[in-house]
């Protein structure tokens, strides 16, 4: 069964409550914060923008901004502090993987120190991103295997666009899909001018995925956890067409490319994408030319217009009067993904 909600956190609340178990995860819990386990205990799990605002806003979604800023995962609140007060929490490498980046200059980026690890679950290529370090633990380096539970580095406060109060300390937590190997030359040509510290692994690059629901081991249909299948269940948010056959999404996740007889037998002159509410792309299906819609390079097929209503902070499509289009920020999506 697949549930769609702005508010994931509030659903797993309620399953918890309702004694509803989950398929185990290949993931584990970053840090040895897991109160999520316990009953009403969301603020000691999460971490809230400020005391005034409800622990949802540390959670992922449309959960800041009344529901029109995005989110792209969890801030997960320190248990252990030094005598100033400081989070000393180990943070810990959530599956076996390898260190592809890390950035341990705090003033380059808002997710201050920071650490990506690619993991391979599946058949699928998933980079779990580590933010606000105060330290990465000695011999931790880039293409350096880790294993699951493995300590990183030390939860922190580090961040180049605010201040983090101590009293909400956390780490932030995200799991993503990789979106292009070519955007350090995408962004050059889009953005000229502004600066790009982290090449490829620059967040505009990563897709995010609830971890919540991952680290609990949400499973369609009541099967055992499989992140492939987890993405192909994805509520779809839209469906879009491009015209592009060559583009280095297709060859990093090959398992979420559709058969399709059609294509296989005239040629593929496009795909038909589907996209759920962050615009992950979770369902690619090759198009022959007789089966494209239009002539144009990106075509916006579809809209579920009540995902599009519960969920409008990535502004990937917007209405006007009773017809939907492609928003600005969604043909940039596009536009990156074929690049």
């Amino acid at each position: 069964m697949i549930f769609l909600i702005a508010r994931p956190a509030a659903l797993l609340t309620f399953l918890l409550l309702a004694g509803i178990s989950f398929g185990q995860s290949p993931f584990q819990f970053p840090t040895a914060n897991h109160a999520l386990y316990e009953s009403g205990a969301d603020l000691k799990f999460l971490a809230p923008t400020t005391p005034d605002r409800p622990w949802t806003s540390g959670s992922f979604g449309c959960v800041r901004n009344d529901g029109w800023r995005m989110h792209e995962g969890l801030d997960i609140r320190s248990l252990e502090h030094d005598k100033r007060g400081e989070p000393t929490d180990p943070v810990k490498a959530t599956a076996d993987g390898m260190i592809f980046y890390l950035s341990n200059k705090p003033g380059l980026s808002n997710y201050g120190r920071y650490i990506v690890i690619q993991h391979l679950v599946d058949g699928l290529e998933i980079y779990s991103l580590y933010a606000h370090l105060s330290a990465i633990e000695p011999g931790i380096t880039i293409g350096r295997r880790v294993v699951a539970g493995q300590v990183i580095a030390t939860m922190g406060r580090s961040s180049s666009a605010e201040t983090i109060l101590k009293e909400r300390a956390h780490v932030h937590f995200e799991l993503n899909l990789f979106l292009n190997d070519r955007f350090a030359a995408w962004f050059k040509k889009n953005a000229p001018g502004e600066r790009n510290d982290h090449g490829n692994w620059n967040g505009q690059n990563l897709l995010g995925l609830d971890p919540l629901q991952i680290l609990q081991g949400e499973r369609p249909g009541g099967k055992k956890f499989n992140l492939a299948t987890f993405l192909a269940s994805q509520t779809e948010l839209c469906r879009v067409q491009v015209r592009a056959t060559e583009f280095s999404f297709l060859k990093r996740y090959p398992t979420l490319v559709l058969k399709n007889p059609v294509a296989e037998k005239q040629g593929i002159a496009g795909y038909e994408i589907a996209l759920n509410y962050n615009g992950v792309p979770f369902a690619l299906l090759p198009r022959a030319e007789s089966e494209m819609k239009s002539r144009a390079k990106i075509q916006l097929l579809s809209v579920n217009s009540a995902v599009a209503q519960a969920n409008p902070c990535r502004k990937l499509v917007k209405q006007s009067g009773s017809r939907w289009q492609l928003g600005d920020k969604g043909l940039k999506l596009l536009e990156l993904l074929v690049y």
